[in-house]
């Protein structure tokens, strides 16, 4: 009989033999684990560095979420739409550093990709992207460069945190749609629809027909068909819907919104935001410069805080400008 000092028992030679054998296989195990570890970390070719952000929010896990890689520079078209398929959210973006000089003049480069496309543009993308830019630096603008063009995103303090406030193209109004045909599309009564605002199509860089919902409760029940939806906006101006309620939960907000796109539904949309800031106006549903709160992803319970402010000047909509905050949640890197 032996003695098995590690473990103070007793045991007899052919248990210790076979207790000898079992510590030495899982030693083995361990060490094999870690060098299968080590040999598929070795076979990657590429390691890159991301940031995750709630936008539209200063609350984590609240917001619009969007994946941000901070130097996506050697990377082409069709890894920037696979790395944003891996992150499978509902946007991701490139930053692309070009020369100081280039930076001053242009803006930051910037592409913008959903799952399965690339966009000209969107809100909370453009927001998140800039304050990442900004950092700690303070600075007050930040500039980028997005496939619409330069977008100026300024910045303010409030409430101890960073104040985001892009300013959007000039808006584009376009077609106007019968409630009769959109509630077809939204599987909704007609009824449902406001009759004293219409339904028109804005675009600040995407195109978006702005729907009057008559209640808030229409609003909550709404259950559209993204294949209904889009077989109507496919013969359109206007690529989404945008559906918004002038009763609110929250009495601060002047709107309540929603968007369901071919994603499902999006928390937060700065891209209709703004066209629907100068809907709004155009409309007498806001006044001129005053600054707005649209409150979207309620029904999600990832609620996001959106303000918009559009001009008025010898009755064009000018000056449209949308806002918010934005928290970091996720700091990480992938490896491809």
């Amino acid at each position: 009989m032996s003695r098995c000092k590690e473990k103070n028992f007793y045991c007899t030679g052919y248990e210790f033999i076979l207790f000898a054998f079992l510590r030495a296989f899982m030693s083995s195990c361990v060490r094999g684990r870690f060098l299968v570890a080590e040999k598929i970390m070795s076979n990657q070719k590429r390691r890159l560095a991301f940031v995750q952000l709630d936008v539209f929010t200063a609350v984590p896990l609240e917001g619009n979420q969007l994946a941000v890689f901070p130097d996506a520079r050697g990377l082409n078209d069709a890894e920037m739409q696979a790395l944003a398929r891996e992150m499978n959210l509902s946007e991701t973006t490139f930053i692309i550093p070009r020369d100081e000089a280039t930076e001053r003049e242009r803006g930051v480069r910037v592409r913008i990709f959903t799952t399965t496309e690339e966009l000209p543009f969107a809100g909370h993308p453009t927001l998140g992207t800039a304050l990442v830019l900004r950092g700690n630096s303070g600075a007050p603008t930040v500039n980028l460069d997005l496939n619409v063009g330069k977008i100026p995103v300024q910045f303010t303090m409030r409430d101890g945190l960073p104040f985001g406030e892009m300013t959007q193209r000039e808006p584009q109004f376009g077609q106007k749609h019968s409630r009769e045909d959109v509630a077809r599309a939204a599987g909704i009564s007609a009824a449902d629809i406001a009759g004293d605002v219409p339904i028109q199509t804005v675009s600040t860089g995407n195109a978006f027909a702005m729907v009057s919902i008559k209640s808030l409760a229409a609003l909550q029940k709404l259950a559209p068909t993204w294949s209904v939806m889009n077989e109507y906006l496919s013969r359109t101006d206007a690529k989404f819907f945008y559906f918004v309620s002038r009763e609110t939960m929250n009495p601060a907000a002047k709107l309540q919104a929603r968007m369901i796109f071919y994603g499902g539904e999006d928390p937060a949309t700065g891209s209709a935001a703004g066209p629907c800031a100068a809907w709004a106006v155009q409309y007498g549903v806001i006044r001129p410069e005053e600054q707005a709160l649209i409150e979207q992803g309620v029904e999600m319970k990832r609620k996001s805080s959106i303000y918009v402010t559009a001009g008025k000047e010898r009755d064009q909509i000018v000056n449209i400008r949308v806002g918010g905050n934005a928290v970091e949640v996720v700091r990480g890197e992938i490896f491809f």
